[in-house]
């Protein structure tokens, strides 16, 4: 904040924003940003891209695994079942890899302001979970941030846009940025920022929208020269980069000209040019179910916090996927007023976030953020089915306590299994953790009650706790720890991340 208004700081070379790549060079120099997007063709092994989409998840998510197949670097199991990155020489946490980008932009903050940058807000999806919030957590702890506050991306978007302030009205927030998809549902003004319901989809993003382009240039290439180009890095990811830019060019233009020259060497030995023309046309056709089901999101959403369409009364576009006409004109198709304009669709964030650090401070007039958890919580229970304990949408913090009787007779210990999701079956649902309550006293079925509690914080971070009515005796379970890295390997990862920094020979410039 300057002068009581949001602000942007520019990094290194005049730019608002950073690229979330992290590249390795060979002699392991770390690059972040734009200087590890230009390398990225000659290193696409050690070049890291879409870690938000891996962060805090399990190795062994289906949709997780999915996500991988589309990274060009290798992805182990972590110790604690996480997803890590394989360099060849070493293995990170994907923590590890975020943390980098967060003390780029820390640099940028301390060179801007000449003074050292330690606290920060720091938003997510609206539809992260309890482990990607702590995971976060942990890697800007890795950088050297403590963290005040997480706050939803839609909620710092309409802080960023003033919303808190003037008469009360709805408004939706549509985010689709490079790797998330997000959709809240929001009552704005008086003071206060109420979510009335939260959905979206954490695969889903731009990088989706690039697939689509680069798999029709290969379908291309395979039909003009008989050349499956994805058997070859370097030139698959010469075309991943020629799809972006002309993703972003059809925002304005209605036809992307591509020329890759010396792409890749046909079967006779020659070199092999590539060049096309992408109309806006065709390429509204291949991404236009991904589109749909961002409006399908939209649509439920709108419903689930018991509203109609004609009842919003305003909409804010946030993300660059939203500068996409197909994208802007399907919003306009369920909510018919133009979208708020006034702050760049990429910067929206990072403004909120900035506004909402300074609502923190005690001598700002602090406006009201009533947030929602975006997925069911609770335990299960006989033949394995999932009994719901905080609903999905209910308001946080939060704090509900559910009584249960034991099943069996002589039962001498309770397994409290704890998961997140829609599902009945518990299954199909994602295992947060588990955790046991022994020590029971002997008796019949149904005899010996017990308590579980759920408490949820403003950050999202989960606690359950069980406890045995008769005794009091409980055990509780923070969710945070269930996967992930432990607190000895964060204090290892802290140690080798602020050691290795690089040395930038650069003096804070004054204010």
């Amino acid at each position: 904040m300057e002068h009581d208004a949001p602000m942007v700081v520019p990094l290194q070379g005049g730019k608002l924003t950073l690229p979330s790549v992290v590249a390795f060079a060979e002699d392991n120099q770390r690059l972040v940003g734009e200087a590890a997007k230009r390398q990225f063709v000659n290193n696409v092994a050690r070049t890291i891209f879409a870690a938000k989409r891996l962060i805090g998840r399990s190795f062994d998510d289906p949709q997780t695994r999915k996500a991988m197949e589309s990274m060009s670097y290798r992805c182990v199991k972590g110790p604690n079942g996480d997803v890590w990155v394989d360099l060849g020489d070493r293995q990170l946490a994907i923590q590890e890899i975020s943390a980098h980008i967060l003390s780029e932009i820390k640099r940028a903050a301390r060179h801007h302001f000449a003074q050292e940058i330690n606290e920060a807000v720091i938003t997510v999806p609206a539809y992260f979970n309890d482990r990607q919030r702590h995971a976060t957590k942990q890697a800007a702890q890795i950088a050297g941030l403590e963290v005040l506050r997480i706050i939803n991306e839609p909620t710092a978007a309409a802080l960023a846009y003033g919303m808190h302030q003037g008469a009360e009205r709805c408004v939706a927030v549509y985010d689709l940025g490079g790797g998330t998809f997000d959709v809240s549902i929001l009552r704005v003004g008086g003071g206060a920022v109420e979510v009335l319901a939260s959905d979206g989809d954490a695969f889903l993003g731009g990088h989706d929208f690039d697939n689509r382009i680069y798999k029709w240039l290969s379908d291309q290439i395979k039909k003009q020269h008989n050349v499956n180009v994805q058997e070859d890095l370097r030139a698959s990811q010469r075309l991943r980069e020629a799809s972006e830019n002309a993703k972003i060019r059809l925002s304005d233009d209605d036809t992307a000209k591509i020329g890759l020259p010396f792409l890749a060497t046909l079967p006779n030995g020659e070199s092999m040019h590539f060049e096309t023309n992408l109309s806006r046309g065709v390429y509204e056709s291949l991404i236009s179910d991904l589109v749909d089901r961002t409006i399908v999101t939209f649509k439920s959403t709108i419903a689930a916090a018991g509203l109609t369409p004609d009842k919003v009364d305003e909409v804010l576009l946030v993300g660059g996927m939203t500068c996409t006409p197909i994208v802007r004109n399907s919003v306009q198709t369920v909510i018919a007023s133009p979208p708020a304009t006034g702050v760049h669709p990429d910067l929206a964030v990072a403004v909120g976030a900035a506004v909402q650090a300074s609502l923190l401070d005690t001598e700002s007039n602090a406006a009201v953020l009533l947030d929602v958890t975006p997925h069911n919580l609770g335990i299960m229970t006989v033949a394995d089915l999932a009994e719901t304990i905080i609903p999905k949408n209910t308001k946080v913090p939060a704090s509900v306590r559910r009584r249960f009787v034991t099943i069996k007779d002589n039962q001498s210990q309770v397994k409290v299994v704890v998961f997140q999701g829609d599902e009945r079956h518990i299954d199909k649902n994602e295992i947060l953790g588990e955790f046991r309550l022994e020590g029971i006293r002997a008796a019949r079925a149904g005899d010996v009650q017990i308590d579980v509690t759920f408490a949820i914080s403003v950050d999202g971070m989960v606690e359950v706790t069980a406890t045995d009515v008769e005794t009091g005796h409980n055990q509780v379970i923070r969710i945070s720890g269930a996967v992930g890295i432990t607190e000895q390997d964060l204090e290892r990862m802290i140690e080798d991340h602020q050691s290795n920094l690089p040395d930038d020979g650069l003096a804070p410039s004054p204010t």
